[in-house]
């Protein structure tokens, strides 16, 4: 029987195939969703025939732990696909003004950089790390022997994702440091800062930055951590903090508006009030 996690996937690629049959895409870009969705689905029947033969077996249950790290990797890039050209900014010019509120009238800026680089690399460094949180997260699971959750961090941590990444087609943006070059970037330009930068420019998408799906899924992930390790202080407070640093890191750094930042936590508030529903029904 499938899991909640792996229905979602399936609603959530049939949702962008359906969104590339009708949005108006560049040349080549509605195949490439088809058939990488199609991929999806082939490798998850494959994997279910393979698995049927020896239900009780340990590497179907790995791979199944697993697996959907993987295709949300594919998620994130197949958004990619519906960017379309983007020369108008009338969400980013209203966006930054409540960011310079922020920053300059309440003094979030000033207060990050009070101590020098200390605080401006700590948050960096927690956005770069939102790229391994799920694989930390399902380490832990493993670590601690809690993999009957498995299932629960997937479907909280997956759907703050999807939910994130299923509005980037109607949200067109771009983030405040490539639309406003040279304005309200951080003082101290540490390594950390370089590497982030150099990832997003090989790795970034320009569908939209709206909500924030490094607070969505960092949000989710806390959540998940909450429940899952409610014995475990340091994972229970410690993800919480952590997804904390996240969303200021995205304003701070000028990766995403506060706007972004607000809707991308209550996106990972409803993923996990959906998700727990989800998996109370099943």
């Amino acid at each position: 029987m499938a899991r909640i996690s792996e229905r979602i996937l399936a609603v959530y690629l049939s949702y962008t195939a359906v969104l590339a049959l009708v949005l108006p895409l560049q040349k080549g870009q509605t195949g490439k969703v088809l058939a990488a969705n199609a991929g999806v689905f082939c490798a998850y029947a494959l994997f279910w025939t393979l698995a049927r033969r020896r239900p009780k077996a340990q590497w179907a249950t790995v791979v199944r732990d697993w697996m959907p790290l993987a295709v949300m990797i594919l998620c994130y890039h197949e958004m990619g696909w519906f960017a379309q050209p983007h020369t108008q900014f009338r969400l980013e010019n209203a966006w930054v003004a409540w960011d310079r509120r922020l920053l300059y009238g309440w003094g979030l800026k000033p207060a990050i950089e009070l101590a020098g680089p200390v605080l401006p690399s700590i948050l960096e460094l927690s956005y770069l790390l939102v790229y391994a949180l799920p694989v930390f997260m399902m380490s832990m699971i493993y670590a601690y022997r809690r993999l009957d959750a498995a299932d629960i961090f997937l479907t909280i941590y997956i759907l703050g994702l999807c939910l994130a990444y299923a509005q980037f087609p109607f949200w067109p943006s771009e983030p405040p440091r490539t639309v406003f070059p040279g304005r309200d970037l951080p003082a101290f330009i540490t390594p950390i800062r370089k590497l982030s930068l150099w990832v997003l420019a090989r790795q970034g998408i320009h569908t939209s930055v709206f909500p924030s799906a490094h607070v969505s899924g960092a949000v989710a992930a806390a959540l998940a951590a909450r429940r899952i390790f409610r014995d475990k202080p340091w994972l229970r407070i410690g993800v919480p903090v952590y997804a904390t640093l996240v969303a200021f890191a995205t304003v701070y750094g000028r990766y995403h508006y506060a706007a972004d930042a607000v809707a991308g936590a209550a996106t990972g508030f409803a993923s996990c009030a959906l998700g727990l529903w989800l998996l109370k029904r099943a």
